[in-house]
């Protein structure tokens, strides 16, 4: 491994609407524990019209720094504007990692920057940690299907790049530590966007909550039977105040839509409650929601891998299970 003058933890913090979406504020937990095992700072960087919003949140969660990049053409994602700002800034301050959320945009833009700053990337990561004897980011992954987790450093080049999945780790906000905030004026040329965002069609999708921030999940899977069958889901869900799920099988078998998939090829989940009704518990669906609270699996299987990851297990049919439950609720909160 080279020597390298490269210092820092840096986590990109994707906005919405001015505001820190989770999944920023969710990697400024693993972004602490990096840094101070690495003995360096931790920096948030955010790009927007008006950060405010944004950086009054991240003031909230412990980093060292804040690096603020304001300007119309950061409005929008777009990843010829994003990725030429970042740069400049890496060019500028020369961190050691970058951490990027693993939605649809950091997807795109953690990529683009790699190649742009020729230096390497682990996708989709689900656990990070700091090697003290080489000074990597040691960035795991599901491989080969999900059937092993795959540990990957980036010893030749910095800085080290990874896109984490969102709902892996929970947000820890820090009491009573204030950030610097640099505010970094980065004009890009008109003639570097090359693509604009004309419209945004924002997934009300069926009226569904959205997975990665919901405290409650209840999920169904092959077990379901059927499409209609998923209404007795849809009605826990409701008497919860909770948000339906499914496993990769049903979604498959056109029961549900994408939207709603838990697990490796999904959305990974980390709610206070998850019931995992008719779901047989493949590796790759566990590895979407073991982050999970209290997990409850309901499944006629006694040897359903399920039960191994569940904190409660109800061995019975769903289709008397489901309905019982959801009365039972509804009974308690009428009191």
């Amino acid at each position: 491994m080279g020597e390298f003058a490269n210092k820092n933890i840096w986590v990109f913090i994707e906005t919405d609407e001015g505001k820190a979406k989770s999944v920023g504020l969710e990697l400024l937990n693993p972004g602490r524990m990096l840094a101070k095992k690495a003995g360096e700072e931790l920096v948030a960087v955010v790009f927007g019209t008006e950060n405010t919003a944004a950086v009054a949140q991240i003031q909230e969660y412990g980093v060292d720094r804040i690096i603020s990049v304001e300007g119309a053409e950061y409005e929008k994602y777009s990843f010829d504007a994003y990725t030429y700002a970042m740069t400049a800034l890496v060019n500028k301050y020369a961190p050691s990692a970058i951490l990027i959320g693993a939605t649809n945009n950091g997807r795109d833009f953690g990529p683009r920057l790699s190649c742009r700053l020729r230096t390497g990337l682990t996708a989709d990561c689900t656990g990070l940690d700091y090697d003290a004897e080489s000074g990597n980011v040691a960035w795991t992954r599901p491989a080969f299907g999900g059937n092993l987790m795959a540990c990957i450093m980036c010893p030749d080049t910095r800085p080290q790049i990874g896109t984490v999945r969102p709902g892996v780790f929970k947000k820890a906000p820090v009491p009573d530590k204030h950030a610097d905030v640099i505010s970094e004026k980065i004009s890009v040329p008109a003639d570097k966007i090359r693509v604009r965002l004309v419209e945004s069609i924002r997934e009300a999708a069926e009226g569904m909550v959205n997975l990665e921030d919901a405290e409650i999940i209840v999920s169904g899977g092959r077990g379901m039977g059927a499409s209609e069958n998923f209404k007795l889901i849809e009605e826990l869900a409701d008497a919860l105040g909770g948000a339906v799920g499914a496993s990769r099988a049903a979604v498959d078998a056109g029961w549900i839509g994408h939207a709603h998939q838990v697990g490796q090829t999904g959305k990974t989940v980390g709610p206070k409650l998850y019931i995992a009704c008719g779901i047989s518990g493949a590796i790759q669906h566990l590895a979407g929601m073991s982050g999970s609270e209290c997990i409850v699996a309901i499944n006629q299987d006694p040897e359903a891998p399920i039960f191994t990851m569940a904190d409660y297990g109800i061995i019975g049919n769903v289709f008397e299970v489901l309905p019982a439950l959801t009365e039972e609720i509804k009974t308690l909160k009428r009191g």
